[in-house]
């Protein structure tokens, strides 16, 4: 697996980093349900932008990742980068159209436009049946 490995250029920049993932992703803007599809790692020294599809793999679940879910992290990987809050350490490697498949709400409409925000995996939890699903 080939993971999209990135530097903060801030000391808050992890932070920035997580709080921002959980209000991207794939939205049902009639029920107004945000599904965040991808999540910030740190592992031995290194931060990676992952999609949570990866997470699961790297939990040994089976998984159905596929071309556009790479893409999709790519594009939000790239667009964590056009804000400043982090570099793309082989941007050759990760090509992208940015096709943007994926809505990114504003912090107002996160915390008071009645949006809900879901997450299918949790970094650092044990993993119930109805998360994977």
């Amino acid at each position: 697996m080939n993971m999209l490995e990135v530097r903060l250029t801030a000391d808050d920049s992890f932070l920035k980093i997580r709080e921002t993932l959980t209000r991207i992703g794939i939205a049902n803007a009639s029920t107004k349900t945000l599904w965040q599809s991808c999540h910030i790692l740190h592992k031995r020294g290194k931060h990676y932008i992952v999609h949570f599809k990866e997470l699961l793999a790297l939990d040994g679940k089976t998984t159905n990742i596929n071309e556009e879910d790479l893409e999709r992290r790519t594009d939000i990987a790239k667009l964590l980068q056009e804000w400043g809050l982090c570099t793309i350490v082989s941007p050759e490697e990760f090509p992208s159209n940015r096709s943007n498949k994926f809505r990114t709400l504003s912090y107002f409409d996160a915390s008071e436009g009645g949006w809900t925000l879901n997450h299918k995996y949790v970094i650092g939890k044990k993993k119930t049946p109805s998360m994977i699903d």
